[in-house]
């Protein structure tokens, strides 16, 4: 039997009750007919299975336009630090019209390690730093770096002006005190998943055209990166039916954006896919599931980075569907996708792979 947990009651909640509520606020093609449940499993990995199971249990439910907020409420109880790995909070200035965004410190201390500036996920609506410490507490003691991950202004309270400055003003002040936090200024790489993979190409492109601060490498998890998915480009089934799908999609856009997404006159500075240019980014990760509902965007997004001579790894997982490598931790396929990320990163750090 599989124990379902409060946060688990959370993301049912958001995966369900969004798809209602996205429906109403963009324009849309039509939606290719959807797969049969039997159908739908059969296209997911066996071991995946379980997980997916879950997944369709959760497909009615009230509008997150309704929820979001109390999704928020059900997921705020933040998980135990781990012991022995120190953590510091900060709270820093962005600017005269951004407010001062938190962020927490993870494993500072020694002499010229490299460090990962993080970005959560949540589909720019949901999610928190805190409640990542612990996992990134465990992957900067495996990979004897610092972390420091940033808790950002949520969409729709605050749109991508916001959020990106904050995680902008993070990267800055990481650089401004890598000596303090035992930081090697030419080891700083960016990360995060889904809407925060989304957040870390965006970094990875403000730090180019700035040219202020260096970024080793972009390690982009099932990243969100092109608005256009799921309002005027839709995926053939079984592609984006689990988890994170397409009205999902449009809503977490709307609410970044401020607007409707996949129309004309969307602001590149919000969206890496609209980027006119992908020449001079740092060397890129990025891995997605076969059926998550970003693979067609992020191959097109690696393919992009290749064609402007940026050396891009490229990890497609079979049967795998949006976050999969956290519902099904456990299995095999999820420590081989998790292996191939950290192994990324540990030859961006000049680490052994393991």
């Amino acid at each position: 039997m599989i124990e379902l947990t409060r946060r688990d009651l959370a993301r049912g909640a958001l995966f369900s009750g969004v798809a209602v509520a996205a429906s109403r606020v963009a324009p849309a093609l039509a939606a290719p007919d959807a797969l049969s449940d039997e159908d739908l499993l059969a296209a997911v990995n066996p071991e995946l299975r379980q997980y997916a199971r879950r997944m369709l249990a959760w497909r009615t439910g009230a509008p997150l336009s309704q929820t979001y907020r109390d999704i928020r409420k059900q997921s705020a109880a933040a998980p135990a630090a781990l012991r022995g790995i120190p953590v510091a909070r900060h709270t820093i200035p962005v600017s005269a019209k951004v407010p001062a965004v938190t962020i927490y410190v993870i494993n500072a201390g020694g002499k010229d390690r490299p460090a990962i500036l993080h970005t959560h996920g949540g589909g720019f609506v949901l999610g928190d730093a805190v409640s990542e410490v612990p996992g990134k507490q465990e992957m900067a003691r495996e990979l004897d770096c610092v972390i420091v991950t940033v808790d950002y202004a949520l969409a729709p309270e605050a749109t991508y002006a916001v959020s990106v400055e904050q995680n902008y003003a993070a990267l800055k002040w990481l650089h401004a005190n890598a000596r303090e936090l035992g930081v090697d200024r030419a080891r700083i790489a960016v990360m995060g998943e889904s809407a925060g993979g989304g957040h870390a190409a965006l970094l990875a492109i403000a730090a180019r055209d700035r040219a202020e601060l260096p970024v080793a490498f972009q390690c982009l998890v099932y990243p969100m990166l092109d608005d256009r998915t799921g309002s005027t480009r839709m995926p053939t089934p079984p592609i984006g039916q689990l988890a994170w799908d397409a009205p999902a999609n449009r809503f977490g856009w709307r609410s970044f954006l401020g607007r409707a997404p996949g129309m004309a006159g969307v602001p590149a500075a919000a969206v890496p896919a609209r980027t006119a240019s992908l020449r001079s980014l740092p060397p890129a990760f990025i891995g997605v599931g076969a059926i998550d509902l970003f693979v067609d965007e992020d191959i097109a997004y690696a393919r992009r980075l290749v064609d402007a001579g940026i050396p891009t790894e490229l990890t497609i997982v079979p049967g795998a569907f949006h976050g999969f490598d956290e519902a099904g931790a456990g299995t095999s396929i999820a420590k081989q996708f998790t292996r191939a990320k950290m192994n990324a990163l540990r030859r961006a750090f000049g680490q052994t792979p393991a």
